[in-house]
């Protein structure tokens, strides 16, 4: 019954962010929550299919299972993150190994516009789903892995270091937020635009 209720508690906390939109949408309103009760559609794609799996990744968009998607609108965490997770013996080849277990090797995730994006380079391993983002609070839902399950966390962004901590989040038996909390993530973005176009700035390691 408690965990019943902390998830009810998670998908009332964005219904009353996706009733600010729907006020902010009146005159005199504030357009301030980074949801949105006008959720479009999946745009079905035109492009030709990359054969990199992570730009693959970026030509899909979420689907929305329980939530609305998002306004496409930049968040304080928009960006790309890169996290090396140590790697503890030889990768062991499975069917269907468990959703967001903490393969050794390096993890990609972007966070652009309201969708989050998940890539395992070793094992091809990859999600997608939407995000928002009010203080210091972050919000996963639709995500094909757990349709029905939101993910609550706390952030925080220091010296271009991302660090997330779990709330509430009980996607793929937890493995979800004990992966994405298990170590910092590494900004991919450069420092200033002259380290962007020389490219010459420490780049974490992973990075494309």
């Amino acid at each position: 019954m408690a965990e019943k209720r902390i998830d009810l508690l998670a998908v009332g906390a964005i219904a009353i962010l996706l009733l600010a939109v729907a006020c902010s949408s009146e005159p005199g309103g504030q357009a301030d929550s980074p949801l949105s009760t006008n959720a479009p559609s999946p745009v079905p794609q035109t492009m030709p299919a990359p054969t990199d799996a992570w730009l693959a990744l970026h030509q899909r968009m979420p689907y929305p299972y329980t939530t609305p998607l998002p306004p496409p609108q930049r968040t304080a965490l928009d960006g790309t993150y890169v996290q090396a997770e140590p790697v503890k013996g030889e990768h062991v080849h499975c069917l269907r190994c468990p959703d967001y277990l903490a393969e050794g090797g390096t993890w990609l995730l972007s966070l652009d516009r309201g969708v989050f994006r998940i890539f395992h380079e070793a094992t091809g391993w990859r999600s997608l789903g939407s995000f928002a983002v009010a203080g210091d609070r972050l919000w996963l839902f639709n995500d094909p892995v757990c349709t029905g399950e939101t993910g609550v966390y706390t952030w925080k962004l220091e010296d271009r270091t991302l660090t997330v901590q779990v709330v509430d989040d009980e996607c793929a038996i937890k493995l979800r937020g004990l992966n994405l909390a298990s170590l910092p993530w590494l900004s991919c973005r450069p420092p200033s635009v002259e380290a962007g176009v020389t490219d010459h700035w420490p780049k974490p390691p992973g990075c494309r």
